[in-house]
């Protein structure tokens, strides 16, 4: 489920509340006040058999004699009567519930454990929806609702806050009023035993009168469904987490308090990321992050000036953005000719620009002016200090009537303010506010709200940003991996040799040091002495993965004498390990001289959450102790694969120094995306390690690698936290001239060749497709067709020619299903030289099957009246038509699958 029957919880006419009390100080009786304190003006049923009447309003003693079903239930009775109350409001026509009572398995227990699946298997045949259990229930300002035992009525806003922490909730509530902060929804979510993160999000993404998400998460449960609903939403509005368990110990204690395992943080930040979510710390951040994000003039860049009228909190805002990796921008000559003409000589003649703190109104407006048309400069933080001198409320005032003035021609630059203390500063900082400027009471926050803008507009970049084609041809042999990898299980083994995983390297195209495996000292000389130079001699054995810290690897081995020495070594060496006896073997390859490449580590593991993450970073013996490395979710492109590696501290070698030349990062890349597609294509894959792998200017060489398999457990990609493409579905399609197209899933790739097809469509044919005449595509739009997630959406094209130089685009079908899977829209387009060829049936037809394996039970479109061809073609395969009342100069086509 997802979005399903919860407009019902959200925008209820009724509310019943089960388990209301006269008993002070008891969830029932607190609930009972805030919903009629709250002033909800939709029909309040009272549900306790004990009462007729409470505070004066009537009591009814059951479900069964409630006047009519109510749209949402808020139940706080002992959770062995829930799943029996589920059941009979679900009866009644109950499609929401919100269980505020705990007891369902928190701690481990087997009888909450099994109360929670009868609650849930109550709900299921009437598809009704739970918020909880363990939860302080929802607040919806909006329509006046408190469905909760917090006692502070909030206010009405635009921020959606969903926590699964019930006392964090209250906490933010109490915070936000006295701050005049206002809310749309505040849902406590307690256990997620039905209703969690990804269908909130799925919902809120959709709710106009939601500006923005904030989140505080525990743990997440539904990774793909998560990742999905993120990614949707991340590109609509801001969504903002703060994740709890950073380290540790609070990871444990966030397990115990939520019943369910909390993953590692470092895979979290590298979810958030991949969805386009900006994390913050703590809850002031949270909330300074909505004011930044809000900001009339978003920042471009990561370049920032800073203008104040005392010298010491320039300096402090420089070292917090020096300290949070920022960009302290440099100011052109003409911007400096600029600044000595209108300021006194004593200024700071750089950036940070200090003003004095005799600065008077005109000197700020001068000094922005300049500042703000230097090229080099993405955003000002303005400051002001109070002093005796000089007015703090009118140099504000000069700001804001700068930035008014300021000609709407003039390039865009962004701007902060932070105000410095309290009383007049505060005014201030509300008239910034008032302006739609965000403002700050630090440097250090200030600071910390423009780093969160930049991360957050470098987040959204990503989620546009076109993706290159791999630089090579790479076509992997599939069938080789599988057979070592069936192999291998049949041997009831888990652990592949090393000459073994060599080769499922060498099959998706990674380079790796010839490597060739021997039985006994003696046959190890013999390769050693067939060798040219120097060999390396390893220990082969399944039960030995650390071969180095255990002493079974030798290197520079220089004759054929000492390699047979060191072996008869290494079999005496290792005769007490647990090994199966005569098992021992030995691998010799050449010992590779490279003196000016890295030593990096790409590896797999398998989180509980998130499935396969992918890792890199700095590699060797001692990886463990440097602990250099950024994580990913796969599938990955080679944007995706180059971010990985900015975000390593041995990025800076890999650029070059002192001489020694740089190391080929778009090799590096690359064999990011080839491990990433082989992490996709086989589910057997649980764990990972390619290490070292050496680079430099030559490319990649994999010296050593580890991997463990075991039996699937399910379709390869399944098991990922975001659905990889589906090669599954690529087909080849003759047509009647003898010409032989590709049928297959659109590419993120693709954009390129998208905008040629669009460019080479009739105006006409334009109009009829997106229903309005288009010259251009735009850019976001284009990236939003072919970045598309294929577990929601599917989109078809017919292609020739190489898809590294750039397929052309004949015909593309395509379908966008709603949250819940149920219904989904089509769109259809084809290039006018490929009319009259049987295409368009032949992809609706293909994108009707493809709908009908997924479950989805109807298909529609929208076709304007004139577009004959277009509902011909419907008619023939049995769409039915009816007229939108929206449009008279449009129809809806509709398909029951």
């Amino acid at each position: 489920m997802s979005v399903r029957n919860l407009k019902p919880l959200f925008n209820p006419s009724s509310v019943a509340l089960i388990g209301a009390s006269t008993k002070p100080f008891t969830v029932g009786a607190v609930a009972v006040r805030n919903i009629y304190a709250a002033g909800f003006q939709g029909d309040v049923y009272l549900v306790n058999p004990r009462h007729t009447t409470i505070d004066g309003h009537p009591c009814f003693a059951d479900v069964a004699s409630l006047p009519k079903a109510p749209d949402l239930a808020v139940i706080a009775t002992a959770p062995e009567s829930v799943p029996e109350l589920i059941s009979q409001l679900g009866a009644r026509g109950t499609r929401a519930a919100v269980v505020i009572t705990a007891g369902f398995g928190e701690e481990g227990s087997t009888r909450g454990q099994e109360l929670c699946n009868a609650m849930l298997e109550a709900a299921r045949p009437h598809l009704l929806r739970i918020v909880g259990p363990n939860c302080f229930g929802l607040m919806l300002p909006r329509v006046d609702l408190n469905a909760s035992f917090i006692h502070i009525q909030p206010l009405p806003g635009r921020l959606a806050f969903v926590a699964q922490s019930g006392a964090l909730l209250a906490t933010v509530v109490d915070w936000a009023t006295h701050r005049r902060i206002g809310f749309s929804h505040l849902v406590s979510l307690g256990d997620m035993a039905d209703v969690d993160f990804g269908d909130m999000l799925d919902y809120l993404a959709a709710d106009g009168n939601t500006r923005a998400i904030l989140l505080y998460v525990e743990s997440i449960t539904h990774a793909r469904k998560f990742m999905s609903a993120a990614r949707a939403a991340a590109r609509i509005k801001p969504v903002i987490v703060v994740k709890a368990g950073r380290y540790g110990e609070s990871a444990a204690a966030a397990a115990s308090h939520t019943g369910a395992m909390a993953g590692s943080d470092a895979v979290y930040e590298a979810a958030f990321i991949r969805a386009g979510i900006l994390r913050v710390n703590d809850l002031e951040a949270l909330f300074d992050a909505v004011s930044t994000l809000g900001m009339l003039q978003p920042v471009t860049g990561d370049r920032l000036a800073i203008l104040t009228n005392g010298g010491g909190i320039g300096v402090m805002a420089t070292d917090t953005l020096i300290y949070k990796k920022g960009n302290l921008a440099r100011l052109s000559e003409s911007t400096m000719d600029r600044l000595n003409a209108v300021l006194p000589p004593t200024w700071s003649h750089g950036n940070p620009v200090d003003i004095i703190g005799d600065a008077s109104p005109q000197r700020y407006t001068d000094a922005l002016n300049a500042i703000m048309d230097d090229p080099g400069v993405d955003a000002v933080l303005v400051m002001n200090c109070p002093t005796a001198i000089a007015s703090g409320t009118e140099a504000a005032q000069a700001v804001l009537e700068t930035i008014r003035q300021r000609p709407q021609q003039s390039r865009q630059c962004g701007l902060l303010s932070g105000w410095i203390g309290d009383g007049p500063a505060e005014a201030a900082r509300q008239m910034f506010r008032e302006r739609g400027i965000p403002s700050y009471e630090t440097p250090t926050k200030a600071v910390r709200g423009f780093m969160q803008m930049v991360r957050y507009r470098h987040s959204q970049a990503m989620l546009m940003e076109v993706p290159p084609n791999i630089p090579e041809a790479f076509s992997p042999d599939r069938q080789a991996v599988r057979q070592i990898i069936e192999t291998v299980l049949a041997q009831q083994r888990n652990w592949l040799l090393e000459t073994e995983a060599k080769a499922v390297l060498a099959a998706y195209h990674i380079p790796v040091v010839p490597t060739v495996a021997a039985d006994t000292p003696e046959a190890a000389a013999q390769l050693a002495s067939e060798m040219a130079g120097p060999v390396v001699l390893k220990i082969l054995s399944t039960a030995i993965l650390h071969k180095s810290d255990a002493g079974g690897v030798a290197l520079n081995l220089e004759t054929a004498g000492a390699v047979r020495e060191r072996a008869a070594w290494m079999r005496e060496h290792f005769q007490q390990a647990p090994v199966e006896p005569g098992s021992l073997k030995f691998s010799v390859q050449p010992m590779i001289q490279r003196p000016h490449a890295q030593e990096l580590i790409v590896g797999m593991s398998v989180d509980p959450q998130f499935g396969p993450v992918l890792l890199f970073g700095h590699g060797g013996t001692a990886t463990e102790v440097i602990m250099d490395r950024s994580l990913a979710l796969p599938p990955l492109n080679m944007n995706l694969a180059r971010e990985m590696i900015a975000g390593t501290r041995i990025r800076r070698l890999l650029d070059g120094y002192r001489g020694v030349p740089g190391a080929d990062q778009t090799d590096i890349a690359a064999t990011l995306v080839k491990v990433s597609q082989l992490i996709c294509d086989f589910s057997e894959i649980v764990e990972l390690d390619v290490n070292p792998l050496l680079c430099d200017p030559q490319g990649v060489l994999a010296l050593d690698a580890r991997l463990r398999v075991q039996p699937a457990d399910g379709p390869a990609g399944r098991r990922l936290a975001i659905c990889p493409y589906p090669t599954e579905l690529e087909q080849n399609i003759s047509l009647p001239d003898g010409q032989t197209l590709l049928l297959r899933p659109i590419r993120p790739e693709d954009e390129p060749a998208f905008q040629r097809f669009f460019t080479s469509l009739s105006p006409e044919d334009i109009r009829l497709r997106f229903l309005h005449p288009m010259k251009l595509l735009p850019k976001a739009m284009a990236a939003r067709l072919t970045q598309i997630d294929y577990d929601r959406e599917m989109a078809l094209v017919l292609t020739s020619g190489d898809v590294r130089q750039g397929p052309d685009l004949h015909g593309v079908v395509r379908i966008s299903a709603d949250p819940d899977n149920e219904k989904a829209e089509f769109a259809i387009m084809l290039r006018s030289g490929k009319t009259g060829l049987g295409l368009g049936p032949m992809l609706m037809r293909r994108i009707i099957d493809y709908a009908r394996g997924l479950g989805i039970s109807q298909l529609f479109g929208e076709v304007l009246n004139e577009n004959r061809s277009m509902l011909a073609l419907c008619k023939a395969l049995g769409f039915k038509r009816r007229n939108d009342p929206d449009d008279p100069g449009s129809a809806i086509v509709s398909l029951q699958l």
